[in-house]
């Protein structure tokens, strides 16, 4: 038995594609915006 080696199919978890870039950019845009609204809750509820 042979193993044929398809050099376009890359078993990588993050792939150079359009829903890959788009992940990214949705997940590191909810991330900010959390870190944003938890820095404004602590001056509103004064902890700094």
């Amino acid at each position: 038995m042979e193993f044929k080696k398809d050099d376009e199919e890359k078993d990588y978890i993050l792939k150079d594609n359009k829903k890959t870039n788009f992940g990214i950019g949705f997940i590191i845009t909810i991330l900010l915006i959390l870190i944003v609204a938890v820095v404004i809750s602590g001056f509103y509820f004064e902890f700094w």
